[in-house]
């Protein structure tokens, strides 16, 4: 999986999606691996902002995904969702 950038909570989402059905994991699969419900997966990757750090990155963990922080090049014109 090539890297992303996510700089909102609605891109984390869409990344989160694309990476689970890129390992081809229906949302309920991925919540039996980490223990949640269906329900918390599909909040997840509607609605990043309402779910638990702790469920974040029980999630990424599953995916094989890791999260990278850096600062923001200071050019970079970007408008934060939060």
């Amino acid at each position: 999986m090539k890297s992303y950038i996510v700089a909102t909570p609605a891109q984390l989402g869409q990344v989160l999606k694309s990476a689970r059905n890129a390992s081809e994991l229906s949302q309920a699969a991925l919540g039996q691996q980490v223990n949640v419900l269906q329900k918390t997966v599909s909040a997840l990757e509607n609605n990043p902002a309402a779910v638990q750090t702790e469920t974040v990155f029980k999630i990424l963990s599953a995916l094989n995904l890791e999260l990278v922080l850096r600062r923001k090049p200071a050019n970079e014109d970007t408008q934060d969702d939060w």
